[in-house]
């Protein structure tokens, strides 16, 4: 994991325009967000796994599925997810339906970050403070 130091840090926005402005540009909400905090994610890569700008955000006013609620940016970082190739060891089998979960283990989920992308996530940083905050 890669912190990167940003103006948005502290900045309180309502979580619906937050998503209204970064979908467009390919950030999605990720998959591990609670009732009080979440995070945006841009996937940049999966040459070498999946390469990440993680912008995280706590709720201040209200919990994420509510109407309204205000969040508070924290420091955007990178990370990379490694996966195992072939077949999970933990993959999960189910009698009736014969269906499986294809997902596979991390092999490490907090693998090292290539450096020809971290320049790369610094201008995306710079992408969202010059669409989100005042001029």
């Amino acid at each position: 994991m890669i912190q990167i130091q940003s103006e948005l840090e502290g900045k309180h926005f309502e979580l619906f325009k937050l998503e209204q402005l970064l979908k467009p540009l390919g950030y999605s909400v990720g998959g591990n967000w609670d009732y009080d905090h979440g995070a945006f994610d841009y996937k940049m890569d999966d040459e070498a796994g999946y390469q990440f700008l993680r912008l995280p955000f706590k709720a201040i006013d209200g919990q994420l599925d509510s109407k309204g609620c205000t969040v508070a940016l924290q420091r955007p970082f990178l990370l990379s997810h490694n996966y195992q190739r072939g077949l999970d060891d933990h993959a999960e089998i189910g009698n009736a339906s014969a269906s499986f979960n294809q997902f596979q283990e991390p092999v490490d989920k907090d693998a090292s970050f290539p450096k020809k992308y971290i320049e790369v996530g610094r201008a995306l940083v710079h992408e969202v403070e010059s669409i989100l905050l005042p001029h």
